[in-house]
């Protein structure tokens, strides 16, 4: 719209020096032309709003305002009073009005505007045509239409951005605070399955050295020692929490395998447990192997402080497209239904457990029958759905 205003100008004052030159107005025409050019161009530094002349991105029209456009106006008028042919400049300062001032005193203006045009022109002709009547009008109030269209769908886009960006942030709110409770959920896991299970072992053991320390000494200072290296087992995972690094069993590129038989061989000192893997070995997400990991040293744990078992089967198969962990005891077993019915299970050992699996989209299955033993299965498929 800037460089129309600045084209038709141009066009008109070249057509009048064509057509009328060297006549005493000249000068004033030229000097008029230029004032008024430098006048749209100073729009902004004299009040015309930061988005260029015309411009209204402030909170509203202000006198330094009104002050601009009023000069503009009054130069365009005496250059259609003194050369008619300067009257089609009027197309841009429609916009310029619109933009400027409120809707009824632009409306207002574009009616001035137009009857200086209609006079302009009727001024040129030869005669009287009905053409240079209505023309003007009609471009008048296109060229409103297209305005208020214009700034209707910029507000319509304006309110609809604000919507998204409050949307926005009222979605990342909610991801925030279900990162949180998820976060809570895995570190309560995290810590029933590795310093709360490592505290009831210590507690454990050094209750059996405290019973058997005046009959039996060496297997008292046995108990004690297995209890010191359960707490230092617990101390790293503590600083493991605190850096929120993987599980220390997995350090120096460890796999679940190897981790799974070290958790075996030290689980021996309570039960026999013996550990192997069927089926070719794959590698495994780190999600996996530390999800599989806690079930297995929750499940041990369980077997150690209820099951009253012998021996304990920790067995790792790879079945193509899924990981099986089986945990199978000859403890006196429970009755999973009643473990699993609101009030029936003591502690969060299997509900964490089954959580682990669910999150990693797999299923995790519990066989037993009280005085026959425990079967725990944890499948998780390869490729997560």
């Amino acid at each position: 719209m800037h460089a129309a205003f600045f084209l038709l100008l141009g066009a008109s004052l070249a057509r009048f020096l064509i057509r009328h030159p060297g006549e005493p107005r000249t000068p004033w025409i030229i000097a008029f032309s230029a004032a008024l050019a430098l006048l749209y161009v100073l729009g902004p530094v004299l009040g015309g709003g930061p988005g260029g002349p015309g411009g209204t991105d402030g909170p509203g029209p202000s006198a330094r305002r009104f002050t601009w456009l009023g000069a503009v106006v009054a130069s365009w008028v005496v250059l259609v009073v003194l050369a008619p042919s300067f009257a089609w400049c009027a197309v841009p300062l429609f916009y310029t009005g619109l933009r400027t001032l409120p809707a009824r005193a632009s409306l207002v203006l574009v009616t001035l505007l137009t009857t200086l045009v209609v006079a302009a022109q009727l001024r040129l002709a030869e005669g009287f045509d009905p053409n240079l009547v209505l023309a003007p009008p009609a471009v008048a109030a296109i060229a409103t239409a297209v305005f208020v269209h214009t700034q209707r769908q910029a507000a319509r886009q304006r309110a609809l951005i604000d919507d998204l960006i409050r949307t926005r942030r009222e979605l990342a709110a909610t991801e925030r605070r279900e990162g949180t409770l998820a976060e809570r959920q895995r570190l309560s896991m995290e810590i029933h399955d590795t310093l709360a299970q490592g505290l009831s072992s210590q507690q454990m053991l050094l209750q059996a050295a405290d019973r058997t320390w005046d009959s039996d000494a060496e297997a008292a200072r046995r108990h004690v020692r297995t209890a010191a290296d359960i707490a230092a087992r617990g101390l790293a995972e503590a600083r493991r929490f605190v850096h929120d690094l993987a599980p220390p069993q997995f350090d120096g590129g460890a796999g679940l395998e190897d981790a799974l038989r070290a958790l075996a061989a030290t689980e021996s000192t309570a039960v026999s447990v013996r550990f192997h893997v069927e089926g070719v070995s794959v590698p495994l997400p780190d999600r996996v192997r530390s999800a599989l990991l806690r079930i297995a040293q929750g499940a041990l744990a369980n077997v150690t402080e209820h099951a009253a078992a012998t021996t304990v089967a920790l067995t790792l198969s790879y079945l193509g497209d899924q990981v099986v962990l089986d945990i199978a005891d000859d403890g006196r077993g429970f009755d999973p239904g009643a473990a699993s019915a609101p009030g029936g299970a003591r502690g969060h050992g299997l509900p964490a457990m089954r959580a682990r699996v669910r999150q990693l989209g797999g299923t995790l299955t519990i066989e037993s029958v009280p005085g026959e033993g425990t079967v725990l299965s944890a499948s998780v498929p390869l490729e997560t759905p």
